[in-house]
């Protein structure tokens, strides 16, 4: 189970809206949403969490790029919300990697399991935290900035510890709880 939710702020606090997640399929569709429901390009928080799998940060501030953390991205991957979040720069590779995949691929005849290699270099390399180049790998633990709520009042060692009701806990760092809590 997914929930998703808006926090903006404002001069008289945070103000929480949830948001459904259905016609949002890129970043710059997540970051839009989120510039909508601040018109005074205040910081805007959408927070994303799957059920004790993972959970996503993403600040807006005005019309600067968006600003990512995601704690789990391999859990994350396998989420239609989280590869929203997954990009190419989060992970480290080349921007459009998996869009000529089939002319990367090495098609020797060992592609259907033949070879041991293709084992070896999965276990021995140890590629996660390396995704760049392979447009497969993606890491398990935390990707992206983890300061990103540094001048909220959440440090990065706060972020990387949170887990369960991660949302819940950053609401509440943020003084947000009680208006949160008007959108679960």
């Amino acid at each position: 189970m997914y929930f998703a939710a808006l926090l903006a702020r404002t001069e008289d606090g945070w103000e929480a809206s949830d948001t459904e997640l259905d016609d949002v399929e890129t970043l710059s569709d997540l970051a839009d949403l989120a510039r909508e429901a601040s018109p005074d390009e205040d910081t805007v928080l959408v927070l994303i969490e799957q059920e004790d799998a993972w959970f996503g940060v993403v600040r807006v501030d005005g019309e600067e790029d968006p600003r990512i953390y995601v704690s789990d991205a391999a859990a994350a991957a396998r989420s239609s919300y989280g590869e929203i979040l997954l990009t190419d720069e989060l992970l480290g590779r080349d921007p459009g990697d998996d869009g000529d995949d089939l002319d990367a691929l090495d098609l020797d005849g060992t592609e259907d399991g033949e070879s041991d290699d293709d084992e070896d270099d999965k276990e021995g390399g140890d590629g996660g935290d390396t995704a760049a180049g392979t447009g497969e790998a993606v890491p398990h633990g935390p990707v992206g900035d983890a300061e990103v709520l540094d001048d909220l009042g959440v440090s990065e060692k706060e972020l990387r510890s949170m887990s369960g009701d991660a949302v819940g806990e950053i609401a509440e760092a943020l003084g947000a709880s009680e208006v949160l809590e008007t959108v679960r």
